[in-house]
Parts: C-alpha cells; sequence; structure tokens
C-alpha cells in the first residue's frame, strides 16, 4: 500500500483528499504546514508528497524546494495540489522539482493517476 503525505492548511481540503485516497487503498499522512510537512516526510518517507502552495509560514513552493534539494527526501515524488492556476506557478512549481501539477479541486481518477505516473517514473 502506498503512502501518500497530505501538506495542506485546509481541514476541508485534508479531510475530502484523504477520503479519496483511502477509498483507492492508500496510507494517508497529513501536515498542515510547509515545515511539518518537511519534518513528517523525512520522518516517514512516504512514496509521494501532494503538496498545496498557499500556507501560512513556509509555502509549498519552499517545501518542495526543500524536499526536493535534499538527500534524504529527493526522490519522494512530489506533486502539486493548489487553487493557483496560472501557467507561471505551474513552471515555478516545475523549476522548485514538483513531479507534478493539479489545480483543485481534483478528482480522484485524476489525482490517483498523477499519483501512479510519478510512483512509476
Amino acid at each position: 500500500m502506498a503512502r501518500v503525505l497530505i501538506v495542506d492548511d485546509s481541514p476541508t481540503e485534508t479531510y475530502k483528499i484523504s477520503q479519496l485516497l483511502s477509498k483507492y487503498g492508500y496510507e494517508v499522512l497529513t501536515a498542515e504546514t510547509g515545515e511539518k510537512g518537511i519534518e513528517l516526510a523525512r520522518a516517514e518517507m512516504p512514496d509521494v508528497v501532494l503538496m498545496d502552495i498557499v500556507m501560512p509560514g513556509m509555502n509549498g513552493f519552499q517545501a518542495t524546494r526543500q524536499l526536493t534539494s535534499d538527500a534524504k527526501t529527493s526522490a519522494i515524488p512530489v506533486i502539486i495540489v493548489t487553487t493557483k492556476d496560472q501557467e507561471t506557478d505551474r513552471l515555478w512549481g516545475k523549476r522548485q522539482g514538483a513531479k507534478g501539477y493539479l489545480t483543485k479541486p481534483v478528482d480522484g481518477d485524476t489525482l490517483v493517476s498523477a499519483i501512479k505516473t510519478v510512483m512509476a517514473a
């Protein structure tokens, strides 16, 4: 069973995505800040990280850059899942090391497909 870490400050979004992933058989870990997400990723080594961008403190771009540049966590693929839908945000996310970029609201099939794609890469 693949383990997915959701880093999002919205309890509603976290709940929705957690429920969806659980239904597909994924084990879900959650963190509500970028800092806690990095800490949890280092401790638990999930298979994939789903990263929101807009969060208090460290934003998702900064957290993604830290995860993808750290030797311990660089192999964990990060998929940005956000409401930010500008092309510049997509490009910036990729430059920070994200392997995928999805905009909310995201449907289950799209999310699971993205997770499978980055895990297979």
